[in-house]
């Protein structure tokens, strides 16, 4: 608890105009995106069939589904843009909400931009599910970065069907994750991945915020996060929970899940 005490004790510091702890860099690099190719990234084919099966709006023909997404990644982007941000965490206050849908729809929303990448980076690394969103096996991921030096470039998954879109699986499930999402080698893969690319966008799955304390020992590291709440099942008082808890970040907004939803 006391490291993530520090944590958040120093992104308050950084806010109130303080020097700030991480190094100063380079401008990063501007690929445009259509120049971005995936020589050193595994590519893997995901059928249609599976991401319509598991409401990834890249298995839709445009329709009112999709475009909720379009929406929401238009108020997204411009609340990025306008703050010169480009690391985003999606997280609830509680498990099943539809987080990690959410924040697998919103990275390929914004992947269909031309002007972005997109980097889905699954963090939450007590229960990943992303990668059973898009159809793919269990396999190595942050998990292994994290605690066994692999090399992201053995790591990092392209599905050949969303374009602009890069993922980092999880990998295994491991019971010590808030520890690993507040390690030094944590904050350094997160300024890597912030600075690598001008336009590239990051955005991390995190764990519920009101069951763990993962999402409030990786808050500080991002530059905002979206919170998704499930209409008929969270709590209002489980939203104010949770706003406070994220105090350390800049939280977007709400995203209503399965509002009206009949099934």
């Amino acid at each position: 608890m006391e490291r993530i005490k520090q944590a958040l004790e120093r992104a308050r510091a950084e806010r109130q105009g303080q020097p700030a702890s991480i190094p100063t860099r380079d401008a990063p690099a501007h690929v445009p995106a259509e120049d971005i190719t995936y020589s050193q990234t595994r590519n893997v084919d995901v059928s249609k069939t599976t991401l319509r099966k598991n409401r990834v709006i890249t298995g839709f023909d445009p329709c009112d589904f999709t475009d909720a997404y379009k929406m929401l990644r238009t108020q997204v982007l411009q609340r990025l843009d306008e703050n010169d941000w480009n690391v985003l965490a999606v997280t609830s206050p509680g498990s099943g909400e539809g987080k990690s849908l959410t924040a697998l729809n919103l990275a390929a929303s914004i992947a269909m931009e031309i002007d972005h990448t997109v980097l889905l980076v699954d963090a939450n690394l007590r229960h990943p599910s992303l990668h059973q969103h898009l159809g793919l096996p269990d396999g190595p991921g942050l998990n292994d970065y994290l605690t066994k030096d692999s090399p992201l470039s053995e790591l990092l998954v392209h599905p050949k069907d969303i374009e602009h879109l890069t993922f980092l699986p999880a990998g295994a499930a491991m019971l010590n994750s808030a520890e690993m999402l507040n390690s030094p080698k944590m904050t350094h893969l997160v300024d890597e991945l912030k600075n690598r690319y001008a336009g590239r966008i990051i955005v991390f799955d995190l764990p519920p915020v009101l069951s763990a304390a993962d999402a409030l020992a990786f808050a500080p590291y991002v530059d905002a996060a979206l919170l998704v709440i499930e209409e008929g099942k969270t709590s209002r008082q489980e939203v104010e929970n949770a706003l406070e808890l994220l105090s350390s970040t800049n939280v977007l907004g709400t995203v209503l899940n399965k509002a009206g939803n009949a099934g």
